[in-house]
């Protein structure tokens, strides 16, 4: 009974990789090769990290072709990048998934393509999981955090997570976190459309770095603030929407939004509900009194 309990996962798996293979490529843009998965005919999603040049990037499709491909986007952010063939292709479509209920220690199976376009794969669980966005240190946001308990071998980023229906959970990174992560499948195919399509994403910011610190009683009481922490302007961007809204080096944000922040992710949460070109009322401390300003947003600045 267990031989055939172990054949019949044998099986599910090699037919698994077998067909969910034909997405995969593998993509040469630096001195080691990834993997990427194909969006469309004239498509490739993969990993920004791994291409370090935006013409004139070779890749291998599941049938040995070599074809040359160009950056069409990038998001450094969420560590992705969509590549444009020179030429349309035929291709199996992804299944993504699109009601992910994951559970830890749920069999997961991941797929890369080596650079000699050889298809290889690795196993093992989801070992973490996050409900909710979680924000990478670029400012980038993810819509779940998903770390995979398996072993990613080089070239394995850019590739996909597949799920026990063969479903592409999500796109293996290394480039956002130290233990190798999956980019969710939400995000992914969300960023490379807008990649496509703009070329960019466009984020707003203001164009500070802060600290956290904490506030003297007096001051507390003098400003009648019901924190007592604020944040410390260390840096201030020339011509950011800060500097042109006349925020200086020293100055404390006490309020953004009419909400209070006392760390850069309560910032970021005000950020995410503003569109580029709005303005937000924001509160600073200034020599001791409270300084009202207001920020009109703008998008952050393509590297």
């Amino acid at each position: 009974m267990t031989n055939k309990i172990w054949d019949a996962l044998s099986q599910e798996l090699a037919q698994t990789a077998e067909e969910a293979g034909k997405s995969v490529v593998a993509v040469y843009g630096g001195r080691h090769s990834a993997s990427g998965v194909l969006l469309s005919g004239n498509s490739v999603v993969t990993v920004s990290h791994a291409v370090r040049r935006d013409e004139e990037v070779p890749v291998i499709i599941a049938d040995g072709r070599r074809l040359t491909s160009r950056v069409a986007g990038r998001d450094p952010a969420t560590d992705l990048v969509a590549l444009r063939l020179e030429s349309e292709i035929q291709f199996s479509e992804p299944r993504w998934i699109t009601a992910p209920k994951l559970r830890v220690g749920e069999l997961t199976l991941a797929l890369a393509r080596t650079r000699r376009g050889n298809i290889v794969s690795s196993l093992g669980v989801i070992s973490g999981l996050m409900s909710g966005p979680w924000r990478t240190g670029d400012g980038g946001e993810l819509d779940q955090f998903i770390r995979p308990d398996l072993t990613m071998y080089p070239g394995f980023s850019g590739g996909p997570l597949l799920n026990s229906e063969g479903e592409f959970v999500g796109i293996n990174t290394s480039g956002l976190h130290r233990a190798g992560i999956t980019i969710p499948a939400s995000t992914v195919t969300r960023i490379a459309g807008e990649l496509l399509e703009k070329g960019g994403v466009e984020r707003p910011y203001l164009g500070l770095a802060m600290q956290s610190v904490k506030l003297q009683e007096s001051l507390r009481s003098k400003l009648n603030l019901t924190s007592g922490e604020a944040l410390l302007v260390v840096h201030v961007e020339p011509g950011s929407p800060a500097e042109k809204a006349g925020v200086l080096l020293g100055d404390a944000l006490i309020d953004l939004g009419g909400k209070p922040v006392a760390d850069t992710d309560s910032v970021q949460e005000v950020l995410r509900s503003i569109r580029i070109g709005g303005e937000l009322e924001a509160s600073f401390i200034r020599g001791g009194s409270a300084r009202p300003t207001k920020l009109k947003l703008e998008a952050r600045p393509r590297r």
